[in-house]
């Protein structure tokens, strides 16, 4: 640019963010299988509560979020103190960086790792990594030889998104154990809860000082509208954040609403079930159909195509049907479609359009 007035070096080479779409031309029932969300929506318990904050809205909010930080302690067996809370994980993932990177320091992250680490790393005027994954799923070793002396952050999604595949702890362990000593290791959980048994790394970030948890509100639990995340890690590291949060970045209704849907936990395991057993038919119904997918751990399958065209092609094919699907060419990934776990008319509805296309394609 040749202006006088320039925005900070970095941010003009940040792609725009393009979230899912949720709409088709002409088409007024359109079914939104392209953002991840719980199909289902939000508890009872958590719509009731939304409901009742209403008679607040002329109260600003609490800015220590200390019920919401207590919810969340007493159903995950978290200390509190060791929580902060944020517009959805990307406010968290952001202040992260922010506090700990810039300029001629690199932000680590796998290739088809969620976009908001490349994003977040050039706003603060750090590099970003990017680094082979093997097979869709992160590749610990390759991780660590990409880490040096400029290395600050190492952001890993577990499960991945868009793959859906994910690692076991024993090797986020392994990693958090070799990345360099000024480095930290943030575990992006936002798809924790639909793999059952599975910590998200909270056992990792309470015993090791150089490793953060984040988490959201808006995917098993329903309130993506309202943009609701929290972070566990060091108590160090929480206090560093904290300095940097607004002060009223969350509002009543944020906090009031996910307080009663993290306690709502039946809600979390009925979410879980429904989707996992979807997941599993989706899986295989692609399968049968020509399409193969790897083994998804969250709310969505990543539909693989014999090329680019085909992926279009059959991502066009599904919008005349008032399908929305997602192209993933941004994340790496040009042949292929994440396909969210809707509901069972959903599955298959989406399952037998690709089947169509597939023997049109082949006719």
């Amino acid at each position: 640019m040749t202006d006088p007035i320039r925005p900070q070096p970095g941010i003009l080479d940040i792609a725009l963010y393009e979230g899912g779409a949720s709409h088709v031309a002409g088409i007024t029932d359109a079914i939104k299988l392209s953002s991840n969300e719980n199909p289902h929506g939000a508890s009872d318990r958590a719509k009731e509560a939304f409901s009742r904050t209403v008679h607040k809205l002329h109260r600003y909010p609490s800015t220590d979020h200390a019920a919401l930080r207590q919810a969340i302690g007493d159903v995950h067996g978290l200390d509190p103190a060791r929580i902060i809370c944020g517009v959805g994980s990307d406010e968290i993932i952001r202040m992260i960086v922010n506090a700990y990177a810039g300029p001629k320091d690199e932000v680590v992250h796998s290739e088809h790792g969620f976009l908001m680490y490349r994003i977040a790393a050039l706003g603060a005027g750090a590099t970003p990594v990017s680094v082979p994954e093997r097979e869709r799923t992160l590749d610990v070793d390759a991780i660590l030889k990409a880490c040096g002396k400029k290395t600050k952050l190492v952001f890993i999604a577990n499960p991945n998104n868009p793959t859906g595949t994910m690692v076991g702890l024993a090797e986020l362990e392994r990693l958090a154990a070799g990345i360099p000593k000024q480095a930290m290791l943030i575990i992006d959980s936002a798809y924790a809860e639909y793999v059952e048994g599975y910590d998200g790394g909270a056992d990792l970030a309470t015993r090791l000082p150089n490793v953060m948890m984040t988490r959201t509100f808006s995917k098993i639990y329903g309130l993506g509208g309202l943009r609701i995340g929290w972070g566990y890690g060091p108590k160090d590291i929480i206090d560093v954040l904290n300095r940097i949060r607004d002060p009223f970045n969350l509002s009543t209704s944020q906090l009031e609403t996910a307080e009663a849907a993290v306690r709502d936990q039946d809600w979390v395991a009925q979410s879980r079930s429904e989707n996992a057993r979807l997941r599993h038919w989706l899986s295989e119904a692609l399968a049968e159909r020509g399409v193969p997918n790897d083994t998804s751990m969250a709310n969505f399958v990543l539909a693989r195509f014999g090329s680019e065209a085909e992926a279009e092609a059959c991502d066009e094919f599904l919008k005349k049907d008032g399908l929305i699907v997602r192209r993933v060419a941004s994340y790496g990934l040009p042949h292929c479609l994440r396909i969210t776990v809707g509901d069972e008319p959903s599955c298959r509805r989406v399952a037998h359009m690709i089947g169509l296309f597939k023997a049109g394609a082949s006719a």
